[in-house]
């Protein structure tokens, strides 16, 4: 699947560099087009991979240059003045080379949680291609603040773009390492997963290695569909390599003692990944059997997927999900040596991370309330006490 891609704010410019890096390393050709906006000049400059003449730097006249910290209102009013400038950069893409828009934020800071939404609502309105939002949530302990500005960009952004698929930092973070560290590992785990879906949809970078049953781009879009929220689950697992097998064997059936191993133990490996990806760590945790629509793609050897494994799997997610629109396919990579299961979630509807986070969000905006009044309280004392002194 071909995107124009769009990081917004600090932590959508990271993901993007980190996509690029991804697409030129793996010759996937899933990046049609990567422009990089920001409110703060350091982060664009720390960028490597993104064009310099597409890193985009909006409300020099507001924050200077340095940022709207965790306002989201001063990240909106930066990217509603300095719409045009974002819209040159988009402009140097070949429209017609793009199956559509996936646009990255952080949602708990300012400028990605406030101008993300609303570049959203200006590509709908602009382009028939399909505009997908790609939403960061901060982890519990990041703060009230962060919650509270992640709650409201969160509701905005899922209702202006086709389909949010979310990733929730708190599920994935680990104690002990340093900050930069974690953030690095997390957007890791963000590219493999996310990487491995949209590379599906290429294709043409299989090359001679034709896909038993293909998942093209179009399979992608049906499955995310035109409104709702995603949550991606990945399971990979190391596989021995062979002299015999090949992408012919699969069609032939093959010698049980060639490749890689037998059929049954193919199968057996599909299957299982296939549950631990659906039933392990989610971008964003959600009640399975809430899934509107569902796609599985199973990656690695061609040698080491197995049809009836797939046929398999897709039948246990149908009835683990009880969702009858569910896509699957394969996706062989000769020079891999990992077995991998991709599947998407979408249309989720029970999702008590998303629940929690609102609540944090009206505790947040309590607190807040109740520290103005009592600031109030106390300087109206404060001038008594003075008046009273004279």
């Amino acid at each position: 699947m071909k995107l124009a891609m769009i990081g917004f704010g600090q932590a959508g410019g990271k993901i993007l560099d980190r996509f690029l890096e991804y697409d030129s390393t793996r010759g996937t050709g899933i990046i049609g087009h990567a422009v990089a906006v920001n409110s703060a000049k350091a982060d664009l400059m720390g960028l490597e991979y993104v064009p310099e003449e597409n890193r985009v730097l909006i409300g020099q006249s507001v924050v200077k240059g340095h940022g709207a910290g965790t306002e989201p209102e001063l990240g909106e009013r930066c990217a509603r003045e300095d719409m045009e400038e974002i819209q040159t950069a988009i402009d140097r893409m070949t429209s017609s080379e793009i199956d559509g828009f996936l646009v990255m934020a952080g949602l708990g800071g300012g400028t990605g949680s406030g101008g993300a939404p609303v570049l959203a609502e200006h590509l709908q309105r602009l382009y028939v291609e399909p505009v997908y939002g790609l939403g960061i949530l901060p982890a519990r302990d990041e703060g009230g603040i962060y919650n509270r500005n992640a709650a409201r960009s969160f509701q905005k952004f899922v209702d202006e773009v086709d389909n949010l698929l979310t990733f929730d930092n708190d599920t994935f973070k680990t104690g002990g390492e340093s900050l930069g560290q974690g953030y690095a590992e997390i957007n890791q785990e963000i590219i493999t997963r996310f990487g491995a879906l949209f590379s599906a949809g290429e294709v043409e970078a299989l090359g001679d290695d034709v896909a038993e049953s293909v998942v093209d781009a179009s399979e992608i879009i049906n499955t995310l569909g035109e409104h709702g929220i995603s949550s991606v689950g990945y399971a990979s697992e190391e596989v021995e390599t062979g002299d015999g097998g090949g992408l012919l064997d699969r069609f032939r059936g093959g010698n049980e003692q060639d490749g890689l191993d037998s059929k049954g133990d193919a199968t057996n490996r599909i299957t299982s990944l296939v549950r631990r990806a659906t039933l392990g760590k989610l971008t964003l945790q959600c009640e399975v059997d809430s899934t509107e629509r569902a796609l599985l793609l199973v990656s690695g050897p061609p040698e080491a997927l197995n049809r009836k494994g797939i046929d398999k799997a897709r039948t246990w997610l149908e009835n683990t999900t009880q969702c009858m629109e569910v896509r699957a396919g394969d996706y062989p990579l000769p020079n891999e040596d990992r077995v991998a299961a991709i599947v998407m979630l979408s249309g989720v509807t029970d999702v008590p991370r998303v629940k929690e986070m609102q609540r944090m969000a009206v505790e947040a905006e309590e607190n807040v309330e109740k520290l103005r009044a009592k600031s109030k309280d106390d300087l109206d004392k404060l001038v008594e006490y003075g008046d009273d002194d004279e």
